[in-house]
């Protein structure tokens, strides 16, 4: 996957749906490979990492979700998901465990190429420091690494967040010590699919939670919204 357009890896093990999609990116100015299952797209990575994998939920073997949680990390690939079941648990769930984006099948190919294009831009503002302030964010015990997109308590390895994690997080750390309203949150999350996003919020914010360790500085403010309570520094 060599050269300057962006480089993607459909993985999925209806070959029709396969073609169909590669094809489709390929005229219109994506590298494309692709791969029917986890040991295919193993081999395609060790070759080259793609800037975006569009993974399959449900496949034979390793399934998607596992697929997933072992290529979310710190510099890894951008990852839609695609799944036929189609249903808001799934979804969910999928973004839970890192997807940038999820699509049910059948999906438009022009709308794929939208996400696929949308979540790109995003990470290419992200890497370029999305968000203001510089490269590094501190607040309290806390460091948000806007490059690598990870969040490092003092006393612990670094976690690396997802796409709605990290501009959720960015949007709180641009205004702290201010009540934000889940329409904000929302808004700060766009591009994720927004018929779940307004029942992820509360996911998302969770698994900041989770990352950002004991006593997180995000608040719960009751018909309001969610506070982040500490001044933030910035390098």
């Amino acid at each position: 996957m060599s050269g300057s357009d962006p480089a993607i890896l459909v993985v999925d093990d209806d070959a029709e749906l396969r073609t169909l999609i590669s094809d489709f990116l390929r005229a219109n100015g994506l590298r494309v490979e692709s791969a029917a299952n986890g040991v295919e797209m193993d081999a395609r990575l060790a070759v080259e990492r793609p800037d975006l994998v569009v993974l399959d939920l449900m496949m034979p073997g390793e399934d998607g979700l596992s697929i997933l949680r072992r290529i979310r990390k710190p510099g890894g690939p951008a990852v839609i998901m695609l799944s036929a079941m189609g249903e808001d648990t799934d979804r969910i769930i999928g973004l839970e465990v890192g997807a940038d984006d999820y699509l049910p099948k059948p999906c438009n190919p022009r709308e794929l190429l939208a996400r696929i294009r949308a979540v790109l831009r995003r990470r290419g503002d992200e890497s370029g420091g999305g968000a203001s302030g510089g490269a590094v964010r501190r607040f309290g015990v806390w460091t948000l690494d806007i490059v690598q997109r990870e969040v490092r308590r003092s006393d612990a390895a670094p976690a690396p967040l997802t796409d709605a994690e990290f501009r959720v997080l960015a949007a709180f750390l641009d205004r702290p010590q201010r009540v934000l309203s889940r329409d904000q949150l929302i808004e700060a999350g766009k591009g994720i699919d927004s018929e779940v996003f307004d029942r992820a919020i509360d996911v998302t914010i969770s698994r900041l939670r989770k990352k950002l360790g004991p006593d997180d500085p995000i608040r719960t403010i009751r018909n309001e919204g969610y506070m982040f309570t500490l001044k933030v520094e910035g390098e």
